[in-house]
């Protein structure tokens, strides 16, 4: 019979080998998140007749991506999605490492069925993400959100659009516009940021200040290509 202690050890091994093995598949789940956020873009903007008017990146302060927002229900629904944000630098104009979130709203009225749609968000200011790092964050209600206009030329904003703070966008089935949140909230993913970045703790302001202790290369591939499209 083996001896007490040894058999603790082994249930400690394999406790900390399938706690590795599940902290390789969250981080895993989180690059797959990247590289679905960079292909939502990279999609969008290749057509800048029908995308975000490159004035309104050029004056962007943050930019959150949640791609394949599921939306279902019937009579009462609700939307829920897993995304990512990035800010820019006040000083050097650069744009973050991406802080991952999370998206979850509800509606009434006459709805049936579900749909996955690509959302995007595009802050004007700090105020609503400072109100996001700080905990939940509603939107329409922490800060003025707007269907935001669409194409290169886009004279279409309202004075709604004007005065609000985050302008919102969505794609489904190829077709892009903007799209009504309101009442939407969102949220720090923190268990995804841990196992992203590999540090347990790790805050937005730190991804935000580029303080996280490593850089993945497909974080470096989605900031160039934000870089490209909506400067420094």
């Amino acid at each position: 019979m083996k001896h007490p202690t040894h058999f603790l050890g082994y249930v400690w091994l394999l406790a900390s080998l399938l706690g590795n093995i599940g902290e390789a598949t969250a981080a895993e789940e989180q690059r797959v998140k990247i590289k679905e956020a960079t292909e939502v873009m990279e999609d969008i903007l290749a057509i800048p007749e029908n995308a975000i008017p490159p004035s309104l990146l050029a004056n962007a302060q943050a930019i959150a991506i949640v791609p394949g927002v599921i939306k279902a229900g019937f009579i009462v629904g609700g939307r829920y999605g897993k995304g990512i944000v990035m800010r820019r630098d006040r000083a050097r104009r650069a744009w973050s490492d991406p802080v991952f979130l999370t998206l979850a709203g509800g509606s009434v009225g006459f709805q049936a069925g579900a749909s996955a749609t690509d959302v995007i968000l595009v802050f004007k200011n700090y105020r609503g993400l400072d109100s996001l790092v700080n905990g939940k964050f509603t939107l329409g209600a922490d800060a003025a959100v707007a269907a935001g206009p669409v194409g290169r030329n886009a004279q279409a904003a309202t004075d709604v659009q004007l005065r609000s703070e985050i302008l919102s966008y969505s794609r489904s089935r190829g077709l892009f516009a903007g799209v009504a949140l309101d009442g939407s909230v969102m949220e720090i993913d923190h268990a995804a940021n841990a196992s992203y970045y590999g540090k347990r703790g790790i805050t937005p302001r730190e991804i935000f200040e580029n303080r996280a202790p490593r850089h993945p290369a497909d974080a470096a591939r989605l900031k160039a290509l934000i870089a490209k499209y909506a400067g420094r």
